[in-house]
């Protein structure tokens, strides 16, 4: 992402536009991991200090996310983050400054609405760069950082990212590598096997460093990453010093980005490990849980939560195969705080009724503050201790299920989910989120794989969101048929992409708007060079610069470039950056199948503003 300001600095203060201190988590001490429970499923929690608590969760401290694209042959489209916690009425000028130019302002009016602006007046056969002004109470505040749109650059909805020659890329993953207040970017070079790279770049596309994963990362090595629905990484700030860690599942033979070598005793064992975002060396390693060792390495995926309210943790979820095609599970937590990792607990599924599906939903599901981590067919509370199981409302394995505000005129969370291969017949269902009361359920004849599930309102005839599947398209508070299976949208992704706050459709390279006489096209990836990955899909779909709309990762066939479609709609819906949810930036960058990620309030038609996010931004550590 081209930008003026340097590359490998720690954070800037925020200026008087946010007009909040930045505050760091209060680390929670833990002890060493208590003795492993028994095969019946009960959690192994470590005891926590809890003389220093902080009401609020630290979070990302983010910079203005300025990006410019050509919206026309005239025009210039600008937005920018608003950010969690500025000011209600906090307004903004926009600056460009052409070739070797000063800097001028381009607004009229101190613009109050939606965080984006048009250029129609811009010389574009000259490099042009673009930044934001905030104003406070009438006080103009510290410029934001510049985005550099190059001379007679292209007319597309586009960012690019340069990367290395190598080989085809699968996932990648977003996180402030460098500490100043921008996405940097992960990218997992999934093939030959053996020998996967983790690469992580700048968000400018200067490369950083790389991680070899060794002769284990072979198809089913102890080593690998990205194999069907597992991931096997993420990226987060897990100590709050303002730089995020990369966190990825390791086994003997990895070569860490310092040029450190990883050994265990054997090809089966496995750690989690810290890496220092900015250079890939191990910072803290942590073993894996080998409850189930003699059935051999575990696949994993990885969330964030903060599971007591205020510190991040990373959420593993972990899993191999028995010989019966069976599959154990592992879903533990763990706390880094800057030189140690700890296990806070573990929890074994053993002969429990608990099912588990291809995506992990780590959210507070009952507002009390501290987050759970959700399953298909279960929800483990922030200590690791069953809260509820949907096991009596005849939940099985099933491939997807989200959990959002999908009523907005009734209390909490919703959650939808769709159903494998179920005995009898249950083909999907929608419940409370906060205990699991169950709301409808669709039964039909004979078992039956329903394989994909969606839900966001995509239809302002209704109230709410939509849930749809094979089995047709829902409103899901009133369970009302809206489209029948033969003429219901493709249950795949969504993306916030257009000027109102209703869902575009993702699916296969296209981006639509569903009609109930018919999509309509509004972008198609590969007229651009974007290929798909895994399922037909982008690396990565997130909110990770500009306004509150999202963006689709994709990469170039040739796999040296990202491709990332950012908006060119103008808006008047004003909302903070996705990325200070607490719901959304959970789940932001995990991946098992694919699945769109909500927010803790409604986004659609009809919407409220939503509430102020109960957080706090973390301080930039002194360098």
């Amino acid at each position: 992402m081209p930008s003026t300001h340097r590359r490998r600095v720690r954070r800037r203060p925020l200026g008087a536009a946010v007009a909040v201190a930045a505050l760091v988590a209060s680390a929670v001490l833990l002890g060493p991991a208590s003795a492993d429970p028994a095969s019946t499923g009960q959690s192994s929690r470590t005891p926590t200090s809890t003389d220093a608590v902080q009401a609020t969760r630290p979070m990302e401290n983010l910079d203005r996310g300025v990006v410019a694209v050509r919206s026309s042959e005239t025009d210039v489209f600008v937005s920018w983050r608003l950010l969690g916690l500025d000011p209600e009425d906090i307004g903004f000028h926009v600056e460009r400054a052409t070739g070797d130019g000063d800097w001028k302002r381009i607004n009229d009016d101190v613009l109050t609405g939606g965080t984006n602006f048009e250029d129609s007046e811009a010389d574009l056969s000259e490099e042009n760069r673009y930044r934001v002004v905030p104003v406070v109470d009438g006080e103009v505040q510290e410029p934001s950082g510049a985005f550099t749109l190059d001379a007679d650059h292209a007319e597309e909805p586009v960012v690019r990212v340069p990367l290395r020659d190598g080989d085809q890329i699968k996932f990648s993953w977003v996180g402030d590598l460098t500490g100043d207040g921008e996405y940097d970017y992960l990218v997992l070079r999934n093939a030959p096997r053996p020998g996967q790279k983790l690469e992580a770049y700048a968000s400018d596309g200067e490369f950083l460093w790389e991680v070899d994963m060794g002769p284990n990362s072979s198809d089913s090595g102890s080593a690998t990453l990205g194999t069907g629905h597992w991931d096997g990484a993420t990226v987060y700030d897990f100590d709050s010093d303002g730089t995020a860690e990369v966190a990825v599942r390791v086994a003997d033979g990895v070569t860490f980005g310092d040029g450190s070598v990883h050994s265990e005793e054997d090809d089966v064992h496995q750690s989690i490990a810290i890496l220092d975002g900015e250079t890939g060396a191990p910072r803290a390693t942590g073993p894996v849980p080998d409850d189930y060792i003699e059935t051999g390495p575990m696949n994993a995926r990885f969330a964030v939560g903060y599971l007591d309210g205020t510190t991040p943790s990373l959420v593993a979820y972990q899993k191999n195969r028995k010989s019966d095609g069976s599959f154990n599970l592992v879903i533990s937590a763990w706390n880094f705080e800057g030189k140690d990792l700890t296990r806070q607990w573990k929890w074994l599924r053993g002969n429990q009724d608990a099912a588990d599906g291809h995506n992990t939903r780590v959210i507070d599901v009952d507002g009390d503050g501290d987050d759970e981590v959700a399953e298909i067919g279960f929800v483990l509370d922030g200590d690791g201790t069953m809260l509820y199981s949907l096991a009596d409302q005849g939940v099985v394995h099933g491939d997807r299920f989200h959990i959002a505000d999908m009523d907005p005129d009734r209390p909490g969370l919703e959650g939808y989910g769709v159903q494998q291969n179920q005995a009898d017949g249950l083909r999907e269902y929608y419940y409370d989120a906060s205990d699991g009361t169950m709301l409808w359920q669709h039964v039909e004849d004979g078992e039956g794989d329903v394989g994909r599930g969606m839900a966001g309102d995509i239809d302002s005839r209704h109230p709410g969101m939509e849930a749809w599947s094979f089995s047709g398209l829902y409103n899901a508070p009133t369970d009302e048929l809206i489209q029948d299976p033969d003429d219901a949208p493709w249950p795949e992704l969504g993306i916030w992409w257009d000027g109102d706050p209703m869902l575009e459709l993702l699916s296969d390279g296209k981006f639509e708007n569903w009609a109930p006489d018919g999509s309509q096209r509004q972008l198609t990836t590969w007229h651009y060079g974007a290929t798909n990955v895994g399922q037909g899909n982008p690396t990565m779909v997130g909110d990770v610069f500009g306004d509150w709309r999202e963006e689709a990762l994709y990469v170039n066939g040739d796999h040296n470039e990202l491709i990332i479609f950012t908006t060119d709609h103008a808006t008047d819906t004003r909302l903070y950056t996705l990325p200070h949810n607490p719901g959304y930036r959970n789940d932001m960058t995990v991946k098992g199948y694919m699945q769109s990620h909500h927010v803790d309030y409604f986004i659609g038609d009809g919407m409220e503003q939503p509430p102020r996010p109960d957080i706090s931004y973390v301080e930039a550590s002194a360098d």
